[in-house]
């Protein structure tokens, strides 16, 4: 009670103070001042069936990008420029960018010292963020700790880890290469002599990877990397000789746009093979966004890929926000809207409405937050008794990805710039959905006649009038015209904040002489987002491994179902997943440095038997796979992973690793988990078809009329978004 009294002092006293605070200081250190113009001129892949079918254009750009240069910056076919555009060269301590403006677009670059220290005179601005192509060198000394390696005055060499290669001592020294592609900064790195050379590779051994990255992102910015994050990340592969290469684009921190990171990684690949040839194979590596830009990119008809090792992954974004969107409404519903709150004290029956884990007792970080947000909205305050992975894994998300007043970049730009821009997923992604008729990006988010915790009442674990109330309050987000801010409080003096809106509360529907009205997504933009390959529909044709840890207790968004949801879409397209394995393992074995030796034997068995079908040249004793903590395998084979998402008996790794799903999945929909909108029939239809299962449900039909008036999902029929030519026999396969 003490600390929830101090709280709300704190609260009190901290009326007015917002997270955000505009410097307008002209000198403040890379903040966005001037907004550009993007040009229209720009070229945009025409795409009339699916991508894969696509045929994308000659490149015009001749590398290698000589170096003290910088790559290109108009892409190649992934449309106009994005402005604002952040630049982040500087945090990737690679300078600052080139002056290519006096008009005051962009940041301000500002002369230098003799000592190299920013002065305060501005001698142009820079909106496209290049940055000058430039090699770095590192090595790692005997201690296992990576150092900057200087060519002119190099450590002693006694000093410098060794490694063997080919029966050969090798120092372990790294030549590192970046600079910009389409605005964006790319890394080459690998094994190196150390003699200043840039074309010198004799240790390479002719295997290339590409490095994915993680994160949410809504565009906007260029994007950070570290050379000696990727060298430690990559650090087993780069000791065999392996070159890896990425580029911020294929970070999903900075963006989605799955066009754009195909546009860039060809470019940086072309660049690659321009100075040291072609690899024998390229391999994709990378989690969470990492992973599902492998999916996305191997779909999409080009030879970047000859191989994927998607971590932790998703089979797509957009599909991603289906369920996680739904995730704040059921929250607003549970603190703010239901009249048993104290129903919802049980976390177990949340994880049967969420499909997601939930636990009791379970700590939530900021769940002072609960009480607070309660006492405000007129409710009597109920700290949380346990937490749900929408909570521990997906909060904040309806704020980030849907309200363009939002942002959280805020921080990049000037007010000035900030008041002209909408900045949410769908804003990033408008060259790709396209605009609705307001002028804000159109959103694929749709849960019309979606019965939300219906597995759960089907189990008896949610009565029928709390089912009832639950779909006739639980409402949708409102349109982005109407979307307003959240209200977040900074207490003075500390780091720390105050999250008054909680669950994006003030912008959710509100029930009116009616149920709360659902929202209508937009049609047009589902199939835009499928002909563009932003939705993984299942083509795959590239030996794919999948590995995840188990992290379901930790209530990890990075569920094991998201696996399943891909290997589900992969069967219906092409009728198998022979080149999809899944590997999950205790979080305290990697079973990543074992992957790349298994896809190297998969990847050279076919090189050397061109002959030989994908599935025909997998090792024979790769299949899919749990493993306990110390790298033992638990069990292996075809239908280890059997359970609810193939309507089979658990097999040995689901019963080892218990697998949940989503909150659409509760609410009927099927495993593949991409229903963006779902055709509706009647209720009354829908209880002839035994939806509701043995609950007795006839006398409740009227008010669940009301409650959907326009009809519940009916899932039989497929995705009402997605264009009907999408299958192998149509895209000519």
């Amino acid at each position: 009670m003490k600390k929830l009294i101090f709280i709300i002092l704190a609260m009190l006293i901290t009326t007015g103070a917002s997270i955000y605070h505009f410097d307008d200081d002209p000198y403040i250190q890379g903040q966005v001042r001037g907004l550009a113009i993007a040009d229209k001129a720009s070229y945009l892949l025409p795409i009339k069936q699916h991508i894969s079918q696509a045929k994308r254009p000659q490149e015009w750009y001749q590398f290698p990008i000589p170096l003290g240069q910088s790559g290109p910056s108009e892409t190649l076919y992934s449309g106009p420029k994005q402005y604002p555009f952040y630049c982040m060269s500087e945090i990737s301590q690679l300078g600052q960018p080139q002056v290519d403006n006096h008009d005051g677009q962009g940041v301000a670059i500002f002369a230098t010292n003799r000592q190299g220290k920013k002065t305060r005179h501005i001698i142009g601005y820079s909106k496209d963020c290049a940055i000058l192509s430039q090699l770095k060198y590192f090595y790692r000394n005997n201690q296992q700790q990576l150092k900057p390696y200087n060519v002119d005055n190099p450590p002693a060499q006694q000093q410098i880890n060794q490694l063997t290669i080919d029966d050969k001592n090798v120092n372990e020294i790294y030549r590192v290469e970046q600079g910009t592609i389409n605005r964006f900064i790319y890394t080459i790195a690998m094994l190196a002599t150390g003699d200043g050379s840039r074309m010198e590779h004799q240790h390479w051994n002719k295997r290339l990877i590409y490095q994915f990255q993680g994160g949410s992102g809504i565009g906007f910015r260029q994007g950070k990397q570290s050379a000696p994050h990727l060298l430690k990340k990559r650090k087993e592969q780069l000791q065999l000789g392996y070159a890896v290469i990425s580029s911020t684009a294929n970070k999903t921190s900075y963006t989605y746009n799955m066009l754009i990171a195909e546009d860039t990684a060809m470019r940086v690949k072309r660049h690659f093979i321009s100075l040291y040839g072609k690899p024998m194979y390229t391999v994709g590596i990378g989690g969470s966004g990492g992973g599902l830009s492998q999916y996305l990119l191997a779909q999409n008809g080009t030879d970047l890929l000859d191989a994927a090792i998607p971590l932790y992954s998703y089979p797509d974004m957009v599909s991603q926000t289906i369920y996680a969107l739904d995730c704040d409404l059921l929250n607003s519903y549970y603190d703010f809207r239901s009249s048993e709150p104290e129903l919802f004290e049980d976390w177990r029956l949340r994880q049967a409405i969420e499909g997601m884990n939930a636990r009791n007792n379970f700590e939530q970080k900021a769940g002072f937050l609960t009480p607070i947000n309660q006492i405000i909205s007129g409710r009597w305050p109920r700290s949380p008794t346990g937490s749900s992975e929408c909570i521990n894994g997906w909060f904040g998300l309806s704020t980030f990805i849907n309200n363009p007043r939002q942002g959280f970049l805020r921080s990049y730009f000037s007010s000035e710039v900030v008041e002209q821009v909408n900045r949410n997923y769908w804003e990033d992604m408008h060259e790709v959905y396209g605009r609705t008729a307001a002028g804000y990006g159109a959103s694929t988010w749709d849960n019309v006649g979606v019965q939300y915790g219906l597995n759960a009442l089907k189990a008896n674990l949610l009565s029928i009038d709390e089912f009832i109330a639950l779909n006739k309050n639980i409402g949708s987000w409102v349109r982005q015209p109407q979307m307003q801010p959240e209200w977040i409080k900074k207490i003075p003096f500390t780091k720390t904040h105050l999250w008054l809106s909680l669950w994006g509360n003030k912008n959710v529907t509100q029930a009116d002489n009616g149920p709360a009205p659902r929202h209508q997504g937009d049609i047009s933009a589902m199939k835009n987002a499928y002909h563009t390959g932003q939705v993984f529909i299942g083509k795959l044709n590239i030996p794919t491994l999948d590995i995840r840890h188990y992290l379901e207790e930790e209530l990890d968004m990075h569920h094991m179902s998201a696996s399943f949801n891909a290997r589900t879409r992969i069967t219906n397209y092409q009728g198998h997943a022979d080149n999809h394995i899944i590997w999950v393992s205790h979080k305290d074995f990697n079973p990543v440095v074992k992957g790349f030796k298994v896809i190297d034997q998969w990847l050279m068995t076919k090189l050397h038997n061109p002959n030989l079908t994908t599935t025909k040249a997998k090792p024979s004793n790769l299949e899919d796979s749990c493993f306990a903590d110390n790298g033992e395998i638990i069990a292996q084979g075809k239908a280890v992973w059997d359970g609810e998402w193939n309507n089979k008996a658990l097999g040995q790794c689901s019963q080892n690793f218990k697998m949940y799903s989503n909150v659409r999945i509760a609410a009927g929909a099927p495993w593949d988990g991409s229903t963006f909108k779902c055709s509706l029939q009647p209720v009354a239809d829908a209880i002839k078809q035994s939806v509701y299962g043995d609950i007795a449900i006839n006398k409740y039909q009227k008010q669940l009329e009301e409650a959907f008036p326009d009809g519940v999902c009916d899932y039989s029929q497929g995705d009402v978004g997605r264009p009907t030519n999408l299958t192998m026999l149509a895209l000519g396969e």
